[in-house]
């Protein structure tokens, strides 16, 4: 169990007192700091980097409480309940190299939370109540363990869904029905090494206790379960299968799964939708029209509504649903800045009440109570991360809760703006700027270029620490939003999301629009990426070899054909190679085709600097070709380096590694686009 001075620790974030700790490395990181470094001073990597005090807060049924996650002892998280009315707090942390990642209430008292091991391994969920947290108790012990609902009628019964390596069962994964109430089960403590076999049983014993429904699972003997979700009563109702890599939709009725003819390689599931047997989608690509959000007939799809149909945008958002009748009220999109749109009056009302509370910051609001009477409000920019504050809609009144980063100093912080960008078959898209200070076009700075990750992902208008940490170095900062990003997929045709070698040309492009505006140095321009950023970097420097002077990649696939075939052997318990497979091709095949988009095929193209990451639990084909990869530009025109960390896995997670890694990037960069580079 956690210490005395852990959980005082904890307490003490939400009400502002100066937070102790007792790592070493901690220590050497100045984590006890809640203010800003002097004007006079660079501002630390670590202040960029380091956990948010408070993050993802939730309001109860009630009004009354909201539970969060918040920092703990070095880069751990972990759990508070706090009373709106007393300030009283109770807080959870967690043990050894574990953190506390999600927590979401059951009533006006009982909450689920879960715990995740290393920041990659073994989740659990456990389940505590108000008064009560250090009487908190598993509900469901699996590696891939993830709550899915709760049912609006009783809600001590969620819905979860048990991924792979189950501990009470041969299947590869399924969905139960867990009584909340029951309060028996051994905690499995996930902080250590793996468990052993009483363990497991333990483990095993607590899960059956707790499971009271066992509902039925997808029949795919050639593919995989990939997701399940319910309806708006917390009913489980539809699931996703991966067939030969085809996703297909199947829908629960009488008993038994049964397929819709919805095609999910052109329309995106989002959720249920508010009457039975309707979701609500992204839909289909429309001539000259962005996609809209729809609500579609599960067993035909039929379209049978359209909620937003943006004229430059995908509508490609997340769902807010009442908490008293559970029907979607609104919902949140990114275009060229955060958007929500309310289909209540009601909410409408409400969105004007609090932007006028806090004026020049998006707000957002994050939950209600049932009565309507109080309300959890999150206040943010591009210059000031989130500040969540609570709203007394009955008094008018409003308070803060926390700044979930007091450190940062918005005045010393740099604004974003937009701009737009064309492709080589004519296509506009738009990619975010963040200019350091003193920089004019008399005096151009270097540029930094950060891909961003995930390949269906977007960079989105707010606070980012990664762009904020490298122009307070003095550089540029480019976010392109290239093909397949989300927002724009409606430009393209489906295969453009997985044409590589494009969004890379697309990356590329976005580089030479703003230095032909002639805002930054031409001749210092670098590359940053993680991920399939990192890819994208990598591809830009091989493609584009007088344009970049050098390269950063963390955890990058620099050969998909190498990674296919490495990944071909875990076939028949993984889905990523089938779905590879389908939708790239056959690298034994097309060999021609893969090395078009292979940064390693092309390595000795390469003239920049590179300097690439790997981490332990990166796949070995990924790291083996880093190394091919540097020796190749060492031999060629280039110099390269590359570095790893153990304990990580697609990229960097515990912060004295981020911060370690990001003052290398740092060092690498100014060596090769400072003044004084060659």
């Amino acid at each position: 169990m956690p210490s005395c001075r852990t959980v005082q620790r904890a307490a003490l974030l939400v009400l502002g007192a100066t937070l102790t700790l007792g790592l070493t490395a901690a220590d050497k990181l100045d984590l006890d700091r809640m203010t800003p470094v002097p004007a006079t001073e660079q501002i630390p990597i670590v202040d960029f980097f380091r956990p948010r005090l408070i993050q993802d807060p939730v309001l109860n049924l009630s009004g009354t409480h909201v539970g969060a996650i918040v920092a703990g002892d070095g880069d751990n998280t972990g759990l508070i309940i706090y009373d709106l009315a007393t300030q009283k707090i109770e807080s959870k942390g967690a043990r050894g190299d574990t953190d506390i990642d999600m927590v979401s209430w059951l009533n006006e008292t009982r909450y689920v939370y879960q715990i995740n091991a290393r920041k990659t391994g073994m989740t659990m969920l456990c389940a505590g109540e108000i008064g009560a947290l250090h009487r908190s108790y598993p509900l469901l012990q699996n590696v891939g363990a993830s709550l899915l609902a709760i049912p609006p009628a009783d809600r001590t019964h969620p819905l979860a869904h048990m991924g792979a390596n189950t501990m009470n069962t041969g299947k590869y994964g399924e969905v139960v029905t867990l009584d909340a109430t029951i309060e028996t089960g051994k905690l499995l403590d996930p902080s250590g090494d793996y468990p052993d076999q009483r363990q497991l049983d333990e483990a095993a014993e607590s899960n059956t206790h707790h499971i009271t429904v066992r509902h039925p699972t997808l029949e795919t003997p050639e593919g995989f379960d990939q997701n399940y979700f319910a309806d708006k009563e917390g009913e489980l109702a539809y699931a996703i299968s991966a067939v030969h890599g085809h996703l297909t939709l199947h829908r629960l009725a009488g008993g038994k799964w049964e397929k819709c003819p919805i095609d999910l390689e052109e329309i995106k599931v989002v959720g249920a939708g508010d009457n039975p047997g309707e979701i609500v989608v992204l839909g289909a690509r429309q001539d000259g029209k962005p996609r809209p959000l729809q609500i579609m007939e599960a067993a035909t799809g039929k379209v049978l509504d359209v909620l937003i149909q943006d004229k430059d945008y995908d509508a490609n958002a997340w769902l807010y649903r009442d908490p008293a009748s559970h029907l979607i009220v609104g919902a949140t999109y990114e275009r060229n800045g955060p958007r929500t749109v309310w289909f209540s009056e009601g909410y409408r009302a409400l969105q004007k009440l609090v932007d006028g509370l806090f004026p020049g910051q998006v707000v957002r609001i994050l939950g209600t109570d049932i009565g309507g009477k109080m309300m959890l409000i999150s206040t943010f920019s591009d210059r000031q991360p989130p500040i969540y504050s609570w709203v007394d809609l009955q008094k008018r009144t409003a308070g803060t809760i926390r700044n979930s980063a007091p450190w940062i100093d918005p005045k010393r912080m740099r604004s974003s703006g937009i701009v737009k960008f064309k492709t080589r078959d004519g296509r506009q898209l738009d990619a975010y700027v963040t200019m350091p200070a003193g920089a004019t076009k008399q005096n151009p700075p270097p540029l930094v270029v950060l891909p961003h990750d995930g390949s269906d992902w977007r960079d989105s208008w707010g606070f980012n620490a990664e762009a904020q940490f490298f122009a307070s170095r003095g550089y540029a900062v480019l976010q392109p939003n290239y093909r397949g990003s989300a927002g724009s997929t409606w430009l393209f045709p489906t295969e453009d999301e997985w044409a590589y070698r494009k969004m890379s040309d697309d990356v590329t492009d976005a580089t030479k629009t703003l230095i032909a505006a002639g805002l930054v140095d031409a001749r210092r321009v670098g590359l940053v990426g993680t991920g399939f950023g990192g890819y994208l970097a990598l591809s830009c420097a091989a493609f584009e070899p007088g344009l970049f002077r050098c390269v950063a990649a963390v955890s990058p696939v620099v050969d998909w054909g190498r990674v296919m075939e490495d990944s071909k052997v875990n076939q028949y318990s993984d889905s990523s190679y089938a779905r590879m497979l389908f939708k790239l091709g056959d690298p034994r095949k097309e060999a021609e085709k893969f090395s078009s988009f292979s940064p390693l095929q092309h390595a000795d193209q390469i003239k920049a600097a590179v300097l690439i990451s790997n981490s332990e639990y990166d796949s070995s084909a990924q790291v083996r070709d880093a190394k091919d990869l540097a020796s190749t530009v060492d031999h060629g025109h280039g110099s390269s380096d590359t570095i790893s960390y153990l304990n990580e896995a697609h990229g960097v997670r515990h912060l004295v590694n981020k911060v370690d890694l990001y003052s290398r990037i740092e060092s690498f960069l100014a060596k090769n686009l400072g003044p004084g580079a060659p």
